[in-house]
């Protein structure tokens, strides 16, 4: 067990000589097989009357999901963010995104919009 005082700060120490601290460790979501993810394709408009293609529904790490959306991006030649679940790419391509998706084996369909 780590004796480090940075993770401890706020916490009410007891004065029990038999307590055990312990604390809440976040665990990673694993990713799901691509075939086995059921992914949804929205069009939003964002501010300023822009346009975005947003990927919801991605079961996975963090890093997944930031990869699959650099691939998105890349592939669609804009920029985007993937964070919270989400795949954000600007402008309207939600075509492209299915078949790209689709061609990576993931089980995706449009939706409302």
């Amino acid at each position: 067990m780590s004796n480090d005082w940075k993770e401890r700060l706020g916490v009410v120490f007891s004065t029990n000589p038999d307590f055990n601290y312990t604390t809440d460790q976040e665990t990673e979501e694993t990713t799901l097989d691509p075939s086995k993810q059921n992914l949804k394709i929205w069009l939003d408009r964002l501010k300023g009357g822009r346009v975005a293609t947003v990927v919801r529904g991605f079961v996975g790490s963090a890093d997944d999901l930031a990869t699959l959306g650099k691939d998105l991006k890349k592939s669609c030649g804009v920029g985007g963010t993937a964070k919270d679940g989400e795949i954000i790419i600007q402008g309207d391509h939600r075509d492209r995104v299915v078949e790209l998706l689709t061609k990576a084996g993931y089980k995706c369909k449009k939706a409302g919009g």
